[in-house]
C-alpha cells in the first residue's frame, strides 16, 4: 500500500515561531506555533513549574467541495475533537517542565481538504513545533530542547474489502473501515481511533491495517526530517 505524495515547505509565514504548509495529496493544511510568557491559571503553582501546549483546528470556507461555515466564537464539535486530538498528540511528545512559563499555541487551518486533515496537521504541526522551540533555544528562554521524539499520523481503512493507507476524500466516503493512527519516532501508539463504517472488521484486517499505518507514519517521520535539514 502507498501513501499519497507529501510535502512539507517550513517558515511557509514570517510571523510565527514555527510555521509549515504541508501537502498530502490534495489536502493541504497551514500548521503554525506562537509563543507567548504566560500560562493558564491551573499551572501557576504547578510543581516542578512548567509550560502549555495547545491546539486549535479551523477549515476555511473554501476548503472542501461545499462551502464550510466560518466557527465564529465556538468551534463546532468535530473541530473541537480534532483539535484536542492534535494537542494530546504532541504534548504526548514534549517535555513542558523544560518551558516554564511559556505557552505554546498551536494554529492548524485547512486551506484545501481531501481527506486526512487531522493527521496531516499532527504531522506538519510537529515540524513547525521543532523550529518554534529552536528559535525559543536561540532566544535564551529555554535551555535545551523539550521535544522527546518526533510523531506523525496517517489514516488507513478498508475500502471494497481492501485496505487502504492515506485515505483521500473519494475512497473515505466509500471506506468500510475509518481509522486514524498516531504514532510516535519509537513505534509507540498515542492514539488509534477506528471506526466500523459500513461493515466490522476482525483482528486479522485490524493488523493488516495497523502494520500498514506503522509503515506509512515511518516514512512520514523520514520525511519530517528531511525537511527540518533543509
Amino acid at each position: 500500500m502507498k501513501k499519497r505524495k507529501t510535502r512539507i515547505t517550513r517558515n511557509y509565514l514570517m510571523h510565527p515561531a514555527g510555521s509549515v504548509l504541508i501537502e498530502t495529496g490534495n489536502t493541504k493544511v497551514i500548521c503554525t506555533v506562537m509563543t507567548e510568557e504566560s500560562i493558564p491559571f491551573f499551572l501557576k503553582n504547578a510543581d516542578p513549574p512548567q509550560g502549555w501546549l495547545t491546539a486549535e483546528y479551523s477549515m476555511l470556507p473554501g476548503a472542501p467541495n461545499q462551502r464550510f461555515r466560518r466557527e465564529r466564537g465556538k468551534a463546532n464539535s468535530r473541530s473541537t475533537e480534532i483539535q484536542r486530538l492534535i494537542g494530546r498528540s504532541l504534548r504526548a511528545v514534549v517535555d513542558m517542565t523544560k518551558f516554564p512559563g511559556i505557552s505554546i499555541n498551536i494554529d492548524c487551518d485547512v486551506l484545501q481538504a481531501d481527506g486526512g486533515t487531522r493527521t496531516a496537521a499532527i504531522t506538519g504541526a510537529c515540524v513547525a513545533l521543532c523550529d518554534a522551540f529552536a528559535k525559543l533555544q536561540n532566544d535564551g528562554l529555554i535551555s535545551e530542547n523539550p521535544l522527546k521524539e518526533m510523531i506523525a499520523a496517517i489514516s488507513v481503512g478498508i475500502v471494497d474489502s481492501e485496505p487502504v493507507l492515506d485515505l483521500d476524500y473519494e475512497a473515505d466516503s466509500r471506506a468500510d473501515v475509518d481509522m486514524n493512527v498516531v504514532m510516535t519516532e519509537s513505534g509507540k501508539f498515542v492514539e488509534i481511533q477506528g471506526t466500523a463504517e459500513a461493515a466490522p472488521f476482525d483482528d486479522s484486517e485490524l493488523k493488516i491495517m495497523l502494520k500498514a499505518a506503522k509503515t506509512g507514519i515511518r516514512q512520514l517521520i523520514k520525511e519530517q526530517k528531511k525537511a527540518l535539514e533543509k
